[in-house]
């Protein structure tokens, strides 16, 4: 795709979703947002720019494709390479519509058992999705606890738009009895 067409199509990609995330409802924004992101996905050729989709060696690489001048949303291309996912985590309480690029994911949801502010916590495994090219998904808090896995040898890209920029989020590490909460600061990749 030449990039001419390929800059048209991020430009129709966030035309649509300043229109998607013009709602106080948030539930009907993120069906907005994701019927945004099967279609101009499922519309066929590729429109990311080819830098934001290269592997990072050490963990998956998380990149900036837009931030929205309003604050209402930015969109943000990760891309997993064999054997990379993230830990279980939640989104701080930020809403997120996922879409797959290129490849496939594995997302696995939580149910958190017992109270967020408890010292230990206990998830129990709510659901198990394998999404391929076109298929989205969205969080919506409180039911955000999730982790996102590529499950094949060849690298994977996904489309993620968070409601706002999401600069930090929780991560829940496995100890006995339970989990632990990590605050975790994410940062863009090089």
């Amino acid at each position: 795709m030449a990039t001419t067409a390929r800059q048209s199509k991020v430009d129709e990609l966030i035309r649509r979703l300043d229109e998607a995330v013009a709602t106080d409802d948030t539930q009907q924004l993120c069906r907005n947002v994701k019927r945004v992101l099967a279609d101009v996905v499922a519309s066929g050729g590729e429109f990311v720019d080819p830098a934001l989709l290269q592997p990072a060696p050490e963990k998956y690489a998380r990149r900036l494709m837009h931030r929205d001048p309003q604050g209402r949303y930015s969109a943000v291309v990760m891309v997993w390479d064999k054997n990379q996912g993230t830990p279980l985590h939640d989104h701080a309480g930020v809403w997120c519509v996922e879409c797959v690029y290129r490849g496939r994911i594995r997302v696995t949801s939580f149910d958190l058992e017992n109270d967020a502010d408890d010292a230990v916590l206990r998830f129990t495994p709510e659901s198990v999705v394998f999404a391929g090219v076109g298929e989205a998904g969205h969080l919506i808090p409180p039911f955000e606890y999730h982790m996102i896995e590529n499950p094949d040898q060849t690298p994977s890209v996904t489309i993620h738009v968070y409601g706002g920029e999401l600069t930090w989020c929780n991560a829940f590490h496995s100890i006995e009895g339970g989990y632990q909460r990590e605050r975790r600061t994410l940062s863009y990749s090089e």
